[in-house]
């Protein structure tokens, strides 16, 4: 046999490179996208060289982390649309999308604007539009969304989402579970009051006050 097979990445440099992408998340995220890369290698517990094998630039790392963003964006609104009930479908992609959103704290919009060639995520967020698209119209008909729901809503919402500071990661993601349930019956098409999720303690910004 002379044809040579693909050669598979080993587990190690596998579980290296999650670790490496899931220390990067985490601190440009909280610290943002000027964080040095050998503090991203000393948070994944592996050497700068072992880093720059996987990432040789810190452009190639994050836009290999946000693209691990839009993935996760993606299963949820394919999981949203692939559940028989077309209600319970939107409603669990309202909720993942808003904790998806809080989690980033701001890591996409950084990205975005240091790197705006590094990736187009064109076809991925028109894909995400349309079956969210698809999905609200299954739950119009099904009498449970309300009928005049339009995809500027989402954006509405997510918008109002990416707002919210909290004193915490944990505060964050929990603003963000209280807001989603809070819009979660504005979208009704019958209003049926349900418990909310706890409150969680925010910072206030306003010109002269902080709360």
């Amino acid at each position: 046999m002379t044809d040579r097979l693909p050669r598979i990445p080993r587990s190690d440099a596998l579980d290296n490179r999650e670790r490496i992408l899931e220390a990067a998340r985490a601190l440009f995220a909280t610290e943002g996208l000027n964080v040095p890369l050998r503090e991203v290698a000393r948070r994944a517990e592996v050497g700068p060289a072992t880093l720059y094998r996987h990432f040789p630039t810190k452009e190639i790392l994050a836009a290999e982390a946000f693209a691990d963003q839009m993935r996760a964006c993606q299963v949820v609104v394919d999981d949203g649309l692939a559940d028989p009930d077309p209600w319970r479908g939107f409603c669990f992609v309202i909720e993942k999308i808003c904790e998806l959103h809080s989690r980033d704290r701001g890591f996409t919009a950084a990205f975005v604007s240091a790197f705006p060639k590094a990736v187009d995520f064109t076809a991925d967020r028109d894909h995400a539009l349309k079956a969210i698209a698809e999905l609200a119209g299954r739950a119009k008909d099904a009498g449970r969304l309300r009928p005049d729901f339009v995809l500027d809503d989402l954006i509405l919402m997510l918008m109002a989402n990416n707002g919210i500071q909290a004193a915490s990661a944990a505060a964050q993601v929990a603003a963000s579970r209280r807001f989603a349930a809070l819009v979660i019956q504005a979208f009704r098409a019958v209003p049926e009051p349900s418990p909310l999720p706890p409150v969680a303690r925010l910072v206030l910004v306003l010109p002269g006050l902080t709360r």
